[in-house]
């Protein structure tokens, strides 16, 4: 007889299309080189085809989830393609998305005056099948409009991330996960005080088929990395100590 677990794994595997993690069978998956994370994910594997749903509180964390953003999007757009960056408030410094290995042409930016139109281009992009991914700012949304989006990906396959500003963890959005992203203080890089990589904490606050994660990373090298004790600082600490 089948074990307990296999029968569990064999229903989770069939519920998943239907929560809409299902992906052409043509497309490779996404590995965004951060096993502790994309094992919280069905299979292993990043999400894509997806809505993302990240929440941010202030101006800090609005500029951390922009750069983490970036970053999770240089990965997906490796192999070529357009992405569609769309948003009211322009905070995106278009040529400092090279850091990330994005091409700043690659990036259509779209500047609607409201939520309500930010939605609806939002919408229209992610129908779109010739797009990578879709990246959404705003503050609030129904939870009738976001599953708008969440069908829209289903039929396109087009990965969207929502950077809801302002937001309420407790608000239900239709989404494949949610996060919350916080800038953590870079560690310095030898006699260079002060001068590190952009490191962030990132919480997982909901997933579905799996339990919140937290972890601590930073880009270095053009890819994601687990943030290591730095032990020359700690050192230094004892010795003024």
């Amino acid at each position: 007889m089948p074990q307990k677990n296999d029968i569990i794994r064999e229903l989770q595997r069939q519920i998943l299309p239907l929560e809409g993690y299902s992906r052409p069978s043509t497309l490779p998956p996404i590995h965004l080189g951060l096993p502790s994370i994309e094992k919280c994910f069905p299979e292993g594997v990043f999400p894509t085809g997806a809505i993302h749903d990240f929440i941010s509180a202030d101006d800090e964390q609005d500029a951390a989830t922009c750069a983490f953003i970036a970053a999770v999007l240089g990965r997906l757009m490796d192999g070529g393609g357009v992405a569609v960056w769309i948003g009211t408030a322009s905070t995106v410094f278009a040529a400092g998305l090279a850091f990330f290995g994005i091409e700043p042409h690659r990036i259509i930016f779209v500047d609607p005056t409201t939520d309500q139109k930010t939605l609806w281009v939002m919408e229209e992009s992610l129908r779109c099948d010739r797009f990578v991914a879709v990246v959404g700012e705003i503050r609030q949304l129904s939870f009738i409009a976001s599953r708008r989006l969440q069908l829209a990906v289903e039929q396109s396959r087009v990965t969207g991330f929502l950077l809801r500003r302002r937001a309420y963890q407790n608000q239900p959005v239709a989404s494949a996960a949610q996060w919350r992203i916080t800038g953590i203080p870079t560690q310095s890089q030898g006699d260079r005080p002060g001068r590190g990589f952009p490191s962030w904490k990132v919480e997982l606050l909901k997933i579905k088929n799996s339990q919140p994660f937290a972890c601590e990373i930073e880009w270095i090298a053009d890819k994601f990395n687990p943030v290591e004790p730095n032990l020359s600082d700690e050192s230094n600490i004892n010795k003024t100590a």
